[in-house]
């Protein structure tokens, strides 16, 4: 298996899936991206995309405030197919646009979901897989 491979499975996306981007910008990894896209065998979808959708990620950098990274949550979820899985993205520590320790966290409580601990996905962005309050399964594999 792949590394690209690893990397999709390890976001729990499928061959196929429509995962929908948001925020993204020049700054995110492209990289990242690229493998994704490949694996999936399809483009990410941006914000304005308005079906169901297999997955998220959200580029999210310091200098918003909470209340907003609550709002984009909610406003990702509501095209997420129940169990999918959402992902948060946010650079390392000790890289520009890294977040505090509580701001993620409290945002995702704010908007009705867990925040996972973090793990690498690039060089210098995290990545922290949100779950809702009360979703015991995640869809089938």
């Amino acid at each position: 298996m792949s590394n690209t491979e690893n990397q999709a499975l390890e976001f729990g996306f499928q061959p196929g899936d429509v995962v929908q981007e948001w925020l993204w910008d020049d700054d995110v990894d492209e990289d990242l991206r690229a493998e994704l896209e490949d694996y999936l065998g399809e483009e990410l979808v941006d914000e304005e995309y308005d079906s169901g959708v297999d997955g998220v990620i959200l580029w999210w950098r310091d200098g918003d405030d909470e209340d907003e990274l609550a709002d984009t949550i909610v406003d990702a979820m509501s095209l997420l197919n129940e169990g999918a899985p959402f992902w948060v993205l946010t650079p390392k520590p000790g890289r520009e646009g890294a977040i505090g320790p509580n701001t993620l966290q409290n945002a995702a409580k704010t908007a009705g979901m867990n925040a996972a601990t973090p793990e690498t996905v690039g060089p210098d962005w995290n990545g922290i897989r949100l779950r809702a309050f009360g979703r015991g399964r995640e869809r089938e594999r």
